[in-house]
């Protein structure tokens, strides 16, 4: 199946001649769908905190920064922005000379001067066209206003990463997403002695830009907020790339002979969260972030998802401890066995039925594994993948973060299930990835390889099939302990259209 030259190739990205083999198989077998138990809800899966389970977390937190506890705030920021701005590329090769009432492009148009890139976009408009935005706009020229947005001879906004565009405006001027996720771990993950840890992982096409960026911005953010920030950045490794195949499953080679490699998605960050120095990791993506004015509210809950995190990994390791010492009552496993379920919503018919060497064995093995508390927003039409019960390969159930590419859709009662969910996945993960005696666990050992996804795409005019590896906070993390919490709306403000910056979180005071 593969040439020498093919074998150099894999060697020198880090591909075993067997994973390959096993890649192109995946594009013949497919990927099974998930058994679901029903969808996660209030009660069900979905914890709501009282006003006194809030005040005890975000206590349990202050504690853990005070005892000199470490976190690092991981961001996702390796995408282009070209997506947040189809509609715009749509409206520019289109036929139309003005905007379609009520499209987003006209709204665009319309309120210009609400976005925080206006003034540099009216200067390079004017060093561009000879006239500013609005002098352009009263001559209808508004495809050059879009223009200057969007391509390569004005803003280059469809190309940029999301990370590094204009998104708020402030009297000492614009801030990007970068500028506020630091601004966001200064309020929640300061270390004792005021350090930050940032993460940010980068496209190799982007990683100069950023490390510019942040020359810029680290400094400013040091002196404004008094704290050391020591960031640091990676790029998805080539390791995790995945083989490219023809429709009937055999490997898709381009004109020269060689093999086509795809980046693996961003379940392949799981290696890169994987090498963070830091027992606790806060996940969340680059783009959902909000102004100084709006940010409390996702501060107070930040820290409440951590603290009732640790609050949970206190007892795990008070459990894994206790196992350690032996001799366990039945009355502490009766207490185990409901943590799990009340707690964890780990559940497995086999518990009733096991000796209890066996049990302490089960128990062990479902307690030992990395930590993650979600937040859960109620779904009021945004999108997102959702929070679900399903049955693992084991015969256990547990919860987990599903897409719908991972859900069969043909199933009535599956249907169903999609229908009455309650509640969406924002990306505001708080995690735990060391043990309790402080060892590293090795996080793409809890992957569930069968989760991830076949897409089809294109090479030069040619079909073909395209592999993604399991979701970083879907199937990357399928083994580990979730715990689900009911998070406000408040604290979920995307952007993943520039109409987005229109709302009213993404402007200024007023």
């Amino acid at each position: 199946m593969f040439t020498q030259n093919d074998l150099q190739t894999l060697q020198a990205k880090g591909i075993t001649e067997a994973d390959a083999c096993k890649q192109l198989h995946r594009f013949k077998s497919g990927f099974p769908y998930l058994r679901l138990l029903g969808s996660a809800t209030v009660g069900h899966g979905i914890a709501r905190l009282t006003d006194d389970q809030r005040r005890a977390a975000a206590d349990r937190w202050h504690r853990y920064l005070a005892d000199g506890g470490k976190a690092c705030k991981f961001v996702p920021a390796s995408g282009a922005a070209s997506r947040m701005f189809k509609s715009l590329f749509a409206y520019l090769d289109g036929p139309d000379g003005a905007p379609q009432p009520g499209s987003d492009a006209a709204e665009v148009i319309d309120r210009i001067h609400d976005f925080a890139f206006f003034p540099e976009l009216d200067s390079l408009c004017t060093g561009l066209y000879g006239a500013g935005v609005d002098l352009l706009a009263a001559d209808g020229r508004y495809k050059d206003i879009i223009a200057a947005i969007i391509t390569g001879s004005g803003l280059n906004y469809g190309q940029l990463p999301k990370g590094l565009l204009q998104f708020h405006s402030y009297p000492d001027g614009p801030h990007t997403p970068v500028d506020e996720q630091i601004a966001e771990g200064a309020a929640t993950a300061v270390a004792p002695g005021g350090t930050l840890m940032l993460h940010f992982t980068v496209s190799p096409a982007h990683r100069a830009l950023f490390e510019k960026k942040l020359a810029e911005a680290i400094p400013a953010a040091q002196r404004k907020y008094g704290i050391t920030i020591d960031v640091s950045m990676s790029e998805q490794q080539s390791a995790t790339d995945t083989i490219a195949a023809n429709p009937d499953g055999s490997p898709f080679r381009q004109p020269d002979g060689s093999l086509l490699f795809r980046p693996g998605g961003h379940g392949a960050l799981i290696r890169n969260l994987n090498d963070i120095d830091s027992a606790v990791v806060f996940i969340k993506n680059i783009d959902n972030v909000v102004p100084d004015h709006f940010r409390d509210t996702t501060v107070e809950w930040k820290q409440i998802l951590a603290g009732h995190m640790i609050l949970t990994h206190d007892r795990i390791a008070h459990y894994l401890h206790t196992l350690d010492a032996g001799n366990s009552t039945p009355e502490q496993l009766r207490e185990m066995i409901a943590f799990l379920h009340d707690e964890l919503n780990v559940r497995d018919p086999r518990m009733k039925v096991l000796s209890d060497a066996d049990l302490e064995m089960f128990i062990r093995a479902k307690l030992d594994r990395p930590l993650r508390v979600c937040g859960m927003v109620v779904n009021e039409g945004e999108p997102g993948g959702g929070p679900f019960i399903t049955e693992n390969p084991d015969g256990s159930s547990s919860p987990q973060i599903l897409e719908s590419h991972q859900i069969d859709t043909s199933e009535p009662n599956y249907r169903e299930m999609l229908a009455k969910a309650t509640h969406f996945n924002p990306v505001d993960l708080v995690c735990y990835i060391h043990d309790p005696d402080g060892k590293p666990y090795d996080l793409p050992s809890f992957v569930d390889q069968a989760t991830g996804f076949i897409s089809r795409k294109s090479s030069q005019g040619h079909e073909l099939l395209a592999l993604e590896l399991p979701g970083l906070w879907n199937g990357a993390m399928s083994d580990w302990n979730t715990v689900f919490v009911e998070v406000p709306a408040a604290t979920f403000n995307p952007v993943k259209t520039v109409n987005d910056l229109l709302r009213p979180t993404h402007q200024p005071a007023r």
